[in-house]
């Protein structure tokens, strides 16, 4: 059984006498030494990384890196590099000491004799089955380098789209954040200050002004009450959305009624489908299997429903675009260029070319919805805001008639 890599320190002098030091992720201590001296490095002091007294936990691996380290790979490969050489390159150059304890713990398992496509599979929360399967299909045929260059372009992609979904929600949403947060403050804080003011008056508010007020006194009788009920809420709806299919189901069919999002949505997972089937296609996975994964990687229940049906009809022997069309989910457009390409034989670069059209469109709707938006919650907030404070001053104005 292979040694869990782990973290060393080391300080030294390169090749040129310069004195240098730095992180390296090793087995033990004399493979520490070796590895750098296979560098260049003469190290003076080895020792393994001490944990600090006080930690606020290491940086996880996350998607971004898987991407970088397919890239890396595929590069390193391409260059004539070997597997495990490119492994511990990447490995220890980088920054993050979850990443390097992770590709330390790989690249040992595969200098033991285990095939990339096992190591990888220890590790599923950061390398899914489509990865991995991917992996042993470029193993088993001799093209590792060429697979991994499917696999970066594939990532990448996946990385993109998603960056563009997270910014057609992130916008707004922030800024609703932040004008429910501005409106709490006043009327809590600002608001019964000018309450106080108005009580010396000795005449009738005019009714804006006691409309505001009446909100900012329930707000604070009953806004922690709220608060903690919205709270309350948000937890159990996410715990629910975590256990239950039927609800993640429910939501998703939800989300792709929305107007504008659910355009959105509807174009990204078929981009994501046919990348994924394009990838997979490509790299000499059979079609129902390459559908099979296709399906969990479409992102929404209603799409993964359509997919797995095409898997069923076409294992009975129907054609792909007759039963894409079946499933009434896809536009008439898909539908004919993927006819076209199995007619040609080139389902593959013509799947590649429908997800390009599709991340395409996701991106300029993604900036039209953001310039729409951006006027429309300026305004809102203008008027949310505005009317507080014109609310607070309107008995002021009208000074000369109270008093």
């Amino acid at each position: 059984m292979a040694k869990v890599a782990e973290t060393f320190v080391w300080q030294g002098a390169d090749r040129n006498g310069k004195k240098t030091k730095g992180e390296i992720s090793a087995a033990s201590v004399s493979e520490a030494k070796n590895m750098l001296r296979r560098q260049g490095v003469s190290a003076k002091s080895v020792r393994k990384q001490t944990k600090p007294l006080f930690s606020f936990g290491e940086k996880k691996v996350d998607a971004q890196d898987i991407c970088v380290i397919s890239r890396q790979i595929a590069t390193m490969l391409n260059a004539g590099v070997t597997l495990i050489q490119s492994l511990e390159m990447i490995g220890q150059g980088h920054a993050k000491a979850s990443v390097r304890k992770m590709m330390g713990e790989i690249t040992a398992d595969v200098k033991s004799g285990n095939p990339l496509n096992s190591a990888l599979r220890k590790y599923p929360l950061q390398f899914d089955d489509l990865y991995c399967d991917l992996v042993e299909t470029g193993e088993q045929s001799g093209a590792l380098e060429g697979i991994y260059d499917r696999i970066a372009l594939y990532k990448e992609k996946a990385e993109a789209l998603k960056s563009k979904i997270k910014k057609a929600m992130f916008y707004p949403i922030a800024v609703l954040v932040v004008a429910f947060i501005v409106t709490t403050i006043l009327l809590v804080f600002v608001v019964p200050q000018f309450e106080d003011i108005f009580a010396g008056f000795g005449a009738e508010l005019p009714a804006f002004t006691q409309f505001v007020l009446k909100i900012s006194n329930f707000v604070q009788d009953f806004g922690p009450y709220i608060a903690a009920g919205i709270v309350a809420a948000g937890f159990l709806f996410v715990r629910a959305h975590r256990n239950s299919p039927k609800l993640r189901d429910g939501v998703d069919a939800y989300t792709l009624k929305v107007p504008v999002v659910g355009e959105i949505l509807k174009k990204a997972s078929i981009a994501r489908f046919t990348r994924t089937l394009s990838t997979t296609f490509a790299a000499g996975v059979p079609l129902i299997g390459a559908l099979g994964s296709a399906a969990g990687a479409s992102g929404n229940a209603i799409y993964r429903e359509a997919i797995l049906y095409m898997r069923k009809e076409v294992a009975a022997g129907i054609q792909m675009n007759a039963a894409m069309r079946a499933t009434a989910v896809f536009p008439d457009m898909v539908t004919q260029m993927v006819a076209i390409g199995e007619e040609s034989g080139s389902v593959d670069e013509m799947l590649g070319k429908i997800a390009t059209i599709y991340e395409a469109e996701v991106d300029d709707m993604v900036d039209g919805l953001t310039a729409l938006l951006e006027p429309m919650i300026m305004s809102v907030l203008g008027v949310v805001i505005g009317g507080l404070i014109i609310a607070m001053y309107l008995p002021i104005f009208n000074m000369g008639a109270i008093v």
